[in-house]
């Protein structure tokens, strides 16, 4: 009887005085086509995590980017994502047109990063050179209700177009429209991606091409402020000669409030004092600004990056 309590009162010390174990932390970022810019970008910054939180189990997740990487967040299937500013903004206000069937309350924001600009692309033996031309052609929009159809919609809708005025609407992730392109089984596609991405510059190496102009007018039609009025430089892409008009829209890094405020401050910081690495992985990086981190955030900022920008000045 004495040897039974005494190995209850064990059992009871083990279980109440020893320090409870550590929930291992897992990040998994969340970030699109392995032939966008999301893809190596995410790369890279899971090697900046993996050396910030070493007792961290990182990883990185092939998607369909923007919208598929918010609603996983919501559902806990992902610790930090890319997606664009107007997706963002559908997914706080729950947009069921752009895809988000109730708010996403889940989604916290850690940082405004670069840049995407609307690329419309096409073979020049299409005869393609303005939006108008597309009209009774062969064109892909991106995979379903993604970032790049969503801004596809938009475009179309400010130039008086629907999908109904192509010949052909192809659904599809950027590197297989360019494979359809040179097979002479697509004419253009809409590609939503940092500068250089390197889909189109494979396309443009392959086979002559046009960037088809999105005029300021038309951008002002959209009547969304994440929508802005840009060029694509001469010389993005071989055989591009002179700048082109088009609209850029600002990508964010987006978190949730299940991920402890230690891990994303963490995480911000290696990011911004690792910037230069993440410039290695794709030149798009170059547009990643501390003084512009909280600028547009269409949601609530997450405290561990609100701490961190602090710190560092970055925040009014």
């Amino acid at each position: 009887m004495k040897k039974s309590l005494l190995a209850v009162a064990v059992a009871a010390a083990v279980t109440f005085g020893a320090p409870a174990a550590k929930a291992e932390q897992y990040i998994n970022v969340l970030t699109g086509g392995t032939s966008g810019v999301y893809y190596p970008l995410g790369v890279a910054l899971s090697k900046l995590y993996s050396q910030a939180l070493p007792d961290a189990k990182v990883a990185v997740q092939a998607t369909k980017a923007s919208v598929e990487n918010l609603n996983l967040l919501q559902q806990g299937r992902g610790e930090v994502g890319f997606s664009l500013g107007d997706s963002v903004s559908g997914a706080w206000n729950g947009d069921e047109e752009l895809g988000f069937t109730r708010k996403l309350d889940k989604l916290r924001g850690l940082a405004a990063i670069y840049p995407n600009y609307i690329q419309i692309v096409a073979s020049r033996d299409s005869g393609i050179t303005t939006l108008e031309d597309l009209k009774g052609k062969r064109v892909s929009v991106g995979a379903p209700r993604s970032g790049t159809e969503i801004n596809a919609r938009a475009i179309f809708k400010a130039a008086g177009m629907s999908y109904d005025d192509l010949g052909k609407v192809e659904y599809l992730p950027f590197g297989e429209s360019v494979e359809l392109i040179k097979n002479r089984q697509l004419d253009a596609t809409l590609q939503s991606a940092g500068l250089g991405v390197a889909s189109i510059r494979d396309l443009a190496s392959s086979v002559p091409i046009t960037v088809v102009e999105i005029p300021a007018d038309v951008v002002a039609q959209i009547g969304d402020p994440t929508y802005i009025s840009s060029a694509i430089p001469a010389g993005t892409y071989e055989g591009q000669n002179e700048d082109r008009q088009t609209v850029a829209i600002i990508n964010y890094l987006v978190t949730t409030s299940d991920v402890p405020d230690d891990v994303v401050y963490a995480m911000t910081k290696a990011m911004f004092e690792n910037r230069d690495q993440l410039v290695a992985a794709h030149s798009a990086a170059a547009g990643i600004d501390i003084k512009k981190a909280t600028e547009g955030m269409p949601l609530p900022l997450h405290p561990g990056a609100e701490r961190y920008y602090r710190e560092q000045g970055a925040m009014n």
